[in-house]
């Protein structure tokens, strides 16, 4: 059973010895940085620990941006581990529905980039229900849905 719950004093370590697997470093960022980042926008962003029963199995942040408006969805990964098993998905559909709810603010924009050659992670993401803009930043993509 997959859950999310809240980044607190009581798990961050967790999220601090999660591995990437070889290569995906230019895919992601550790949640180390995405950790001080939702420090630095604490007032519009949650992290969630991805877990499997009990086990933090990944990360990811949701951050509302004020000036589109839309949620966007940063930095999730999996344990290099834990990856195939269907915890990303179960986490995505997940997100989506903690978005629905708009805790931060109305919109019903869903936004999220991934690497040009981050094929499975676009594969996932296009299953889903989110579609690429167009917009390109680098080697970056935007897709996004609206729920």
């Amino acid at each position: 059973m997959i859950s999310l719950k809240v980044i607190n004093e009581d798990n961050f370590v967790d999220a601090f010895n999660l591995k990437l697997a070889k290569g995906q470093e230019e895919y992601v960022s550790h949640p180390v940085r995405s950790l001080a980042q939702a420090y630095v926008y604490r007032n519009q962003c949650q992290p969630f620990g991805i877990y499997a029963d009990e086990k933090m199995v990944g990360y990811v942040m949701v951050i509302y941006d004020y000036d589109v408006p839309e949620y966007d969805i940063w930095h999730m990964m999996i344990d290099e581990s834990l990856q195939g098993k269907g915890y990303g998905r179960a986490a995505l559909n997940q997100i989506i529905e903690y978005i629905k709810a708009k805790p931060f603010g109305d919109s019903s924009r869903i936004a999220l980039t991934c690497n040009k050659n981050n094929y499975v992670a676009k594969a996932l993401y296009e299953s889903i229900g989110f579609s690429a803009t167009g917009v390109e930043d680098e080697d970056e993509i935007e897709l996004v849905m609206n729920v």
